[in-house]
C-alpha cells in the first residue's frame, strides 16, 4: 500500500513544476522577465494555500473519503493543466495554474495522512518515503523535458497523463489501513489559543525556515545551472540544454533519498536533531553554491546535488513537530495554518530571487536563502530547551 501510494504521489505531483521546467521557453514566446517566470510557480503555491485552507474551513478530509478525494482532485488537476498546455496568454497561464495548484492540495496532505494509517512504529519513514516519492514527482517535468526535440507542450501534457494515471491507481487500488485518524477538524476557536502556544510557535518557525529555502531553490537551481554553463562556455545568452535539463532533475529528484532517509534517522535520532542537521547543510550549500558558479560539473553538480538531499530531508519531520506541540483537539488546525503559513512564504522568497540576481548575478543569488535554516536551527534550539525546561519542572 505505501508502493501504491508513493506511486501515486509521484505521478500526482509532476504537475506541480511544469510551469518552471519549460519557463525558458515561455520566456522566449510571451517576452516574460525571470520575475514574471517565477508567477508561474508562485501561483501554484498560492493555488495550494487557497486549496488546503477551504479543505480545512470545511473539513473536506473528514467528510470526502480519502481515496476519492485524492482521484478526484488529482484527475480535476490534470484536466487544469493540460488546458495550461493549449493556451496563448501569459494571464490565462497564471490562472490555470493557481487552479492547478488548488486541486494538487487534495493529492499532497491526503496522500500523508492515508500512508500514515498503515503505520504506527515507523510513521516517519512512512510519511518519509510518501514526500520523497512526490519530490521525484515534481522533478520529472525536468526530466521529460531533458529528451532532445521534445515540444513544450508534450512536457505539460506529459504530467497531465501522469496524474491521470496516479487517480486511477489510487481509486481502485488505495484502502485506508488498521490506523484511522480520529476526525481533527479545522476550528477558528483553537486558532488563538493555538499561536499562543510558545512551543506551537517554535515549532513552526522552524518549519517556516525550512520553507524560506525549499521552493526558491527548486525553483531556481535549474536557472542558475543554466546561466552557470552559459558562463562556463563564455556566452552571453544562456540556452536550455539536454544535459543542464537532467541536471536540473537530478537536484530536485535526488530529495527523495533524502526524504527516505530523513524518516529513518529521524525514527532513531529524534526529529528536532534531523532537522537541525538538515538545515545545516542545507544552508551551508546555500553559501557555498556561489564559489562553483562557471566552473566545471565535477565540481559544481555535486554540491547542487547535496543541497537537493538535505534542503528535503527533514520536511516530513516539521508536521511531526507541531503536531506534538498541541494538544490532540488542536492538532488539524495547528497544522492547517502551519501549512499556509509556510506555502503563503514561498511565494515571497521564489520572487525575491529574481531580482537579487539582476543585481548582484546569478553567482551570488543564493546566499540570502541561508537566513532561513539559521533561523529555523535557532527555533528548533529554543523548542528543545523550552522542553527540557518543563521536564525539569515535572521532575520530582
Amino acid at each position: 500500500m505505501l508502493a501504491l501510494l508513493a506511486a501515486g504521489e509521484l505521478l500526482g505531483m509532476s504537475l506541480w513544476f511544469t510551469g518552471s521546467a519549460i519557463g525558458p521557453q515561455l520566456q522566449e514566446r510571451w517576452s516574460l522577465s525571470p520575475s514574471a517566470v517565477g508567477w508561474l510557480t508562485t501561483m501554484v503555491q498560492l493555488g495550494f494555500v487557497a486549496g488546503t485552507a477551504l479543505s480545512a474551513l470545511f473539513n473536506v478530509a473528514d467528510v470526502v473519503p480519502a481515496r476519492r478525494l485524492f482521484a478526484v482532485s488529482a484527475l480535476a488537476g490534470a484536466i487544469a493543466n493540460a488546458l495550461f498546455a493549449r493556451t496563448d496568454s501569459f494571464q490565462h497561464a497564471l490562472v490555470l495554474r493557481a487552479v492547478t495548484g488548488f486541486f494538487l492540495a487534495g493529492v499532497y496532505p491526503p496522500a500523508m495522512k492515508m500512508a500514515a494509517t498503515w503505520f504506527r512504529a515507523r510513521r516517519g519513514l512512512a510519511v518519509g518515503t510518501v514526500v520523497g516519492a512526490l519530490t521525484v514527482g515534481k522533478a520529472t517535468p525536468y526530466l521529460v523535458h531533458a529528451f532532445p526535440e521534445i515540444a513544450t507542450e508534450s512536457v505539460v501534457l506529459a504530467a497531465s497523463a501522469a496524474a491521470t494515471i496516479a487517480a486511477a491507481l489510487v481509486w481502485f487500488g488505495y484502502r485506508d489501513g488498521p490506523y484511522p485518524f480520529a476526525p481533527r477538524p479545522f476550528s477558528w476557536g483553537l486558532v488563538s489559543s493555538v499561536v499562543r502556544d510558545r512551543r506551537w510557535r517554535l515549532a513552526t518557525g522552524g518549519y517556516l525556515g525550512h520553507m524560506a529555502e525549499l521552493y526558491a531553490f527548486w525553483t531556481w537551481i535549474p536557472a542558475f545551472l543554466l546561466a552557470s554553463a552559459a558562463q562556463r562556455a563564455g556566452v552571453a545568452t544562456p540556452h536550455a540544454s539536454p544535459a543542464v535539463t537532467a541536471l536540473s532533475f537530478a537536484v530536485i529528484a535526488v530529495g527523495g533519498a533524502g526524504c527516505v532517509w530523513g524518516g529513518l534517522v529521524a525514527d532513531r535520532i529524534g526529529r528536532e536533531r534531523l532537522v537541525t542537521l538538515a538545515m545545516a547543510v542545507s544552508g551551508s550549500c546555500a553559501l557555498l553554491i556561489g564559489f562553483c558558479f562557471g566552473a566545471s560539473w565535477w565540481l559544481l553538480a555535486p554540491i547542487a546535488l547535496v543541497w537537493g538531499v538535505f534542503v528535503i530531508a527533514d520536511s516530513a519531520q516539521f508536521s511531526v513537530l507541531v503536531t506534538e506541540s498541541v494538544p490532540p483537539h488542536a492538532v488539524g488546525t495547528a497544522l492547517t495554518i502551519q501549512t499556509s503559513l509556510g506555502f503563503l512564504l514561498t511565494t515571497v522568497t521564489i520572487q525575491l530571487v529574481p531580482p537579487v540576481a539582476a543585481v548582484v548575478g546569478w553567482r551570488w543569488a543564493f546566499p540570502m536563502l541561508a537566513v532561513g535554516p539559521a533561523l529555523g536551527i535557532a527555533s528548533i534550539r529554543a523548542l528543545l530547551a523550552l522542553r527540557a525546561a518543563g521536564q525539569q519542572r515535572a521532575a520530582p
